[in-house]
């Protein structure tokens, strides 16, 4: 297939016209497409397609997708601060219980990890993240003084969201357990597929990725009893984050309320069913807390 051609601001707005949206300002259409990649904006439209994939559903707007492409920055926005909040607990959670049990360089010793666990890789893994941030104050501190070994500590502070997670899916299972009972009150299952979930989702939102109208790459456990099964919806990785949040009053408060105003601010352009919002979304979101009796 012939690769397709570059196409003007102008060309790309008569486009859209042909395809049936209402562009009432071109001028504005114009100004937007010249900072969003039209690629990336296009993406916007796709729960506006009609079947036959060559035309959009009448009465699509232009202004109406560009609210909904606003909606969507804010909304990574409050996403990723909560995933920052998540991820720092649970390193401060995981390096000390490692510490103490099995001190400050027991992540060097592969018997201290499960059978799944490459020791050869992650040594080399580790290696890597010490020489890219050789200048970083703390890591050439450690590599004058210790002869580059660095503490649980330290050296956690240099792995991702995406290497803490395969830290901890390769501890000992009784490790898993009491990690995951201590820090979230559940099973160690549960937390390996909420942190696969979770980075993935960090993944998408540090990259300015597409939350609305997506599905994600992986579906998270679904804790027994809970009343609401969880699927590849961006609504599901919200009811995860709130299952991983440790301060209840805080995220109520914060992220809940944050998400609250979002919604209100673009209600008129936003279809929560897009994102798979059910009815009771609130509900569903909200921690009980020790005040109201939950």
């Amino acid at each position: 297939m012939k690769m397709k051609q570059p196409t003007t601001y102008e060309q790309q707005l008569k486009l859209l016209k042909s395809r049936g949206c209402i562009i009432d300002d071109d001028q504005f259409c114009i100004d937007v497409l010249s900072n969003v990649n039209y690629y990336r904006f296009s993406a916007y439209f796709l729960p506006f397609w009609n079947s036959d994939r060559i035309t959009y559903k009448s009465g699509t707007t232009f202004s109406q997708i560009y609210c909904i492409y606003e909606f969507d920055q804010y909304l990574r926005r409050i996403v990723l601060s909560e995933i920052e909040n998540i991820e720092t607990s649970l390193r401060a959670k995981v390096v000390y219980f490692h510490a103490h049990k099995y001190g400050a360089l027991g992540y060097e010793n592969k018997s201290n990890f499960n059978t799944a666990h490459n020791h050869s890789t992650f040594k080399s893994i580790i290696a890597g993240e010490i020489r890219k941030n050789k200048n970083v104050l703390f890591v050439k501190h450690h590599i004058a003084k210790y002869n580059g070994k660095l503490p649980i500590w330290a050296m956690i502070e240099l792995f991702s969201l995406g290497m803490l997670s395969r830290f901890y899916s390769d501890l000992l299972t009784g490790d898993r357990k009491q990690i995951a009972l201590e820090t979230f009150g559940v099973d160690e299952s549960l937390v390996r597929s909420w942190l696969q979930c979770c980075t993935n989702l960090r993944n998408i939102c540090a990259h300015y990725g597409r939350l609305y109208y997506r599905l994600l790459g992986a579906v998270p456990l679904t804790p027994k009893g809970f009343g609401f099964t969880l699927d590849r919806s961006l609504f599901s990785a919200l009811v995860m984050l709130k299952l991983m949040s440790r301060d209840k009053i805080a995220w109520n408060s914060t992220f809940l309320l944050k998400l609250q105003d979002l919604i209100s601010d673009y209600s008129n352009s936003v279809h929560l069913q897009h994102i798979g919002f059910p009815n009771n979304w609130h509900d569903l979101l909200k921690h009980e807390t020790d005040q109201e009796g939950g």
